[in-house]
């Protein structure tokens, strides 16, 4: 019985086969390197999201530690008004003032920085808080009040949020001492 010989032997099926094995070799890079390339940008996507979330983390945090003060500012404003022995700790107004103006004085700063905090957490807008400060501000004793503190807000840092609400307050009062007009609740707009 005689054998039959098929096919091309010699150079050409070593080229052949080299062919096909660099093909593979090539295919399985491509492969891989598409595979690395996307893990990378899982890897990427992933650590941007943790640092996100880090970041808002950071924030409430932030906003915790600052509701915690202001519960703290309460405490103290409290502390003083119950006790007047405190009160000529917090006496820093020009002149002499009497516990019970003190007291008042007070008092219109806890309902002055309570909006202030209520705008500071979203509860209230600007526009908002602007209505607040022209509905506190009829009163004569919150009024005194606001011109007794003047120079500790001349102490505030230039451009921080509490420096610009306080301008915008005296731009406030400054518009409803310059009103033609008895109705105070129209005077200033509704601002931003």
């Amino acid at each position: 019985m005689a054998t039959q010989k098929f096919g091309v032997r010699g150079p050409a099926c070593l080229a052949a086969a080299l062919t096909l094995s660099v093909a593979g070799t090539v295919t399985s890079f491509l492969v891989y390197h598409r595979a690395v390339d996307a893990l990378s940008r899982a890897r990427a996507e992933a650590l941007r999201r943790l640092d996100a979330l880090e970041e808002q983390r950071r924030e409430a945090s932030r906003r915790t530690d600052h509701v915690e003060y202001q519960r703290a500012h309460r405490q103290l404003l409290l502390a003083a008004m119950r006790d007047p022995a405190l009160l000529p700790v917090l006496d820093t107004y020009e002149g002499a003032l009497p516990p019970e103006v003190q007291k008042q004085y007070l008092y219109a700063n806890a309902l002055y920085v309570h909006a202030l905090h209520g705008y500071r957490i979203g509860l209230l807008s600007r526009g908002e808080l602007r209505g607040y400060v022209r509905v506190l501000f009829q009163s004569p004793t919150a009024r005194a009040y606001w011109e007794a503190t003047r120079h500790h807000r001349a102490s505030l840092r230039e451009g921080s949020e509490e420096a610009e609400i306080g301008r915008m307050t005296d731009e406030l009062l400054e518009e409803l001492d310059e009103a033609d007009t008895d109705e105070w609740w129209v005077v200033g707009g509704a601002g931003d």
